[in-house]
């Protein structure tokens, strides 16, 4: 486990955000981001999320690695490449499920992650996500459909 903090995405996050905004490998992964990368949006998403929900940047030793949000009811998560693979999405969701559940009246989270995303499906799965639906849905990024698969989460699930 990493002593990850957690805090409100903010201006000041601009280079981090627009730095993972310009990875291909990531942004390919990503529902709704452009690519070529667009400095304005990059911005946009660095300012504080005043909608429905919650957006953080997701810290480990002081240094923004990577974001998790829970808005509208839906789970997502990005994480710099440099720290893949050691645990840290999943560490950073579960504190964004948990936050979410106790702060709000849902009583499901939804995640939805592209078929060829191997490391996100794992990462749902721990979190005890189920499968519910697949169907093709255009990329932005890829501007191509692509097969999303739909994952649920239940409350009841979460707190059993």
């Amino acid at each position: 486990m990493y002593d990850l903090t957690y805090r409100d995405v903010g201006s000041d996050d601009f280079d981090v955000i627009h730095k993972m905004a310009s990875d291909w490998n990531i942004v390919r992964q990503l529902g709704s981001w452009p690519w070529p990368p667009d400095p304005a949006y990059s911005k946009r998403r660095s300012e504080p999320y005043t909608g429905n929900g919650f957006v953080w940047a997701v810290c480990n030793a002081g240094k923004i690695c990577g974001t998790v949000c829970v808005t509208h009811g839906e789970l997502g998560y990005c994480l710099d490449p440099a720290f893949a693979g050691r645990g840290i999405t999943t560490q950073a969701a579960a504190a964004a499920i948990s936050h979410a559940f106790a702060t709000s009246d849902i009583d499901r989270i939804d995640a939805h992650v592209w078929h060829d995303n191997p490391a996100s499906v794992r990462v749902l799965a721990k979190l005890g996500f189920l499968h519910w639906f697949s169907a093709y849905e255009m990329s932005n990024v890829r501007k191509t459909p692509v097969l999303s698969q739909s994952h649920r989460l239940l409350r009841s699930d979460w707190t059993a």
